[in-house]
């Protein structure tokens, strides 16, 4: 008898499986990452509408744009470093609560003054989304043992990349059902889910088991503050470069220096600067994030205004000639999620966006459509190929103490390049989206598009880390 019972816990021992992803995390992981990213998009199409309801010219309208971006550029890494001290849940709770506040705000704005303060107020709402699921999927790899969580960082890719394309199709949609308020009514049903999704996150600490004291001394509230500092001025800058502006530069390297000093001093620093000094491979991301921004945002506000000004679509076929970028992007998303190392996604990225953007030098007032949707068939590809490649690289190059941060950064890089792409968008176009304006803007895309080429080709540690199990 004693001989069968151990057969049967042997056999119970060998029939143990290996822990498994938590799949009732993915739901408020995905709905809270794509929050900004539909919030980003959705506005292209309501520009114009916005502009003419107020009287603003596309110059002003551009604030609409870039003050979600500087508010998520400020929030994202400071709500990343305190979920990855504190946990997520009560960090996404508070924030997709304040989406649904700055929803309420925007659909009642009396005047653009008021409505630029809604996207201020959505873009701190939308901070802890995407650091959230990146510091879900490293504790949940830590936990079940997978090195690499390779179908789930696609399946977030693929969310965020969906959402990203389909944007302008569904703002025009709402704007032709209710107008452009409809675009920021949409954020209430979205932060009341999200909240009601948020519940099922971990009430505890997902990093740390530290007393509540050792954990308020990892939060570096002087260098956090004086990050603050140096990005804000350094965006203000960039919202509107000017030489009457010059003494903002001169404030972000004095924000800079000090925040470099703070950081190399402090016993838990907000952004470890020795380490990530000394991560090469990570800035190099970092930097290839910053230009490939440049270049997507550029082609999403620059290249759908002029359809709409002018080559004359309406709001809603503007919206119609992205689907094929939202095709062609998800499938080139999957397919190379399913192939192992960043290089060559990075690569294929790289290429298709010179094509791109040498295809947006081609086109005039009196092209056909289809030239208008084989441009955004050719953009779907680094569309696809680039945000999978960015995330994927930032997951393993980073630090998996400061996963949530290291996600919260390769975003504010994205958003430094989204705003240069803002303040190139207002410059190229003036008061009217005219070709001549969208030529000029094509120009600049395809000088950065080279970059990026070179960022990527010189890059050897990309070869490492494609050669890394890890990155299978």
């Amino acid at each position: 008898m004693t001989e069968q019972t151990e057969q049967i816990a042997a056999a119970e021992r060998a029939d143990t499986r290996p822990a498994r992803f938590d799949r009732r995390l993915v739901p408020p992981m995905i709905l809270g990452s794509i929050l900004n990213p539909i919030n980003s998009t959705i506005i292209a199409v309501a520009l114009i509408p916005i502009g003419r309801a107020f009287g603003a010219p596309p110059s002003e309208t551009a604030w609409l744009v870039s003050a979600l971006y500087l508010a998520t550029a400020l929030g994202q890494p400071i709500v990343g470093r305190l979920i990855d001290i504190l946990g997520p849940r009560k960090l996404f709770l508070f924030s997709t609560s304040l989406v649904g506040i700055a929803g309420i705000v925007g659909t009642t704005a009396p005047d653009f003054g008021v409505l630029v303060a809604a996207r201020v107020v959505l873009g701190f709402g939308t901070c802890a989304g995407y650091p959230a699921a990146m510091a879900l999927l490293r504790s949940e790899a830590e936990r079940t043992g997978e090195d690499s969580p390779a179908g789930l960082l696609t399946t977030l890719a693929v969310a965020n990349q969906t959402i990203a394309v389909i944007g302008p199709l569904l703002g025009g949609l709402l704007i032709g059902l209710g107008g452009w308020r409809s675009t920021f009514a949409l954020n209430i049903p979205l932060a009341v889910l999200a909240v009601v999704l948020g519940a099922r996150l971990p009430r505890q600490p997902v990093t740390g088991k530290e007393p509540r004291r050792a954990i308020a001394a990892q939060i570096d509230l002087p260098g956090m503050g004086l990050f603050a500092a140096m990005l804000f001025s350094l965006l203000l800058f960039l919202m509107n470069p000017h030489v009457s502006d010059w003494y903002l530069p001169l404030i972000t390297i004095a924000m800079g220096a000090a925040f470099a000093w703070r950081e190399l001093r402090a016993t838990t620093p907000f952004i470890d600067l020795r380490i990530l000094g000394g991560n090469w491979p990570l800035l190099a991301t970092y930097g290839r994030s910053l230009v490939a921004y440049t270049v997507s945002y550029s082609f999403l506000y620059g290249f759908t205004q002029w359809t709409e000004e002018g080559y004359g679509l309406s709001a809603f076929r503007a919206g119609l000639v992205q689907i094929p970028m939202f095709i062609v992007g998800m499938a080139v998303s999957i397919t190379v999620g399913r192939r192992r190392g960043v290089y060559s996604k990075l690569l294929i990225g790289a290429i298709g966006q010179i094509i791109a953007c040498s295809l947006m030098l081609t086109l005039t007032a009196s092209s056909p459509i289809i030239a208008l949707i084989t441009l955004a068939v050719v953009f779907g590809v680094p569309q696809g190929a680039n945000s999978l490649a960015l995330q994927n690289s930032v997951y393993f190059q980073s630090d998996p103490e400061r996963t949530g941060s290291s996600a919260g950064l390769l975003r504010t890089f994205g958003y430094l390049g989204s705003m240069v792409a803002s303040s190139a968008t207002a410059a190229s176009f003036g008061r009217h989206a005219s070709t001549s304006g969208m030529h000029h803007l094509a120009w600049f895309m395809l000088g950065a598009g080279a970059v990026y080429l070179l960022i990527t080709v010189f890059d050897r540690s990309l070869l490492r880390l494609s050669a890394d199990k890890s990155d299978s």
